[in-house]
């Protein structure tokens, strides 16, 4: 055996700590937004971050390992709803550190296109 060998255990230690070290640190505002960009309105074919629908997103305080939204649909009446609010609440806890994720609906204030990106903007052919 040379000097220059490794062995194997050790590789696998270093990378083990590598991603309990990657799995220990705490999901961010970012890491919220981008699981709940995976949530596509199932009708404009948009995510629900770029259409604005979200609100806001916070660690809920009364809770550990739980995040709070505020999100509001593009109109009351939305035949998607109920679709949308669980597929949020099923990406954010699919988050290493989530357990729990609250979503509370609002119509208040009124969603508008004015809260959309650019982007979705675009996609739509809103100018």
């Amino acid at each position: 055996m040379s000097d220059d060998t490794v062995m194997p255990d050790e590789s696998i230690d270093e990378k083990t700590e590598a991603v309990a070290g990657a799995d220990a640190a705490a999901s961010t505002e970012i890491d919220w937004l981008d699981a709940l960009r995976q949530v596509i309105d199932p009708e404009l074919m948009i995510n629900i971050v770029d259409l604005g629908l979200i609100y806001s997103v916070a660690a809920d305080e009364d809770v550990t390992q739980s995040v709070a939204v505020e999100m509001t649909l593009t109109s009351p009446a939305c035949p998607a709803g109920p679709q949308i609010v669980q597929q949020a609440k099923m990406a954010l806890e699919r988050l290493h550190d989530i357990d729990v994720a609250k979503i509370n609906l609002t119509m208040s204030p009124p969603w508008t296109p004015e809260r959309m990106t650019d982007d979705a903007r675009d996609q739509l052919g809103i100018f």
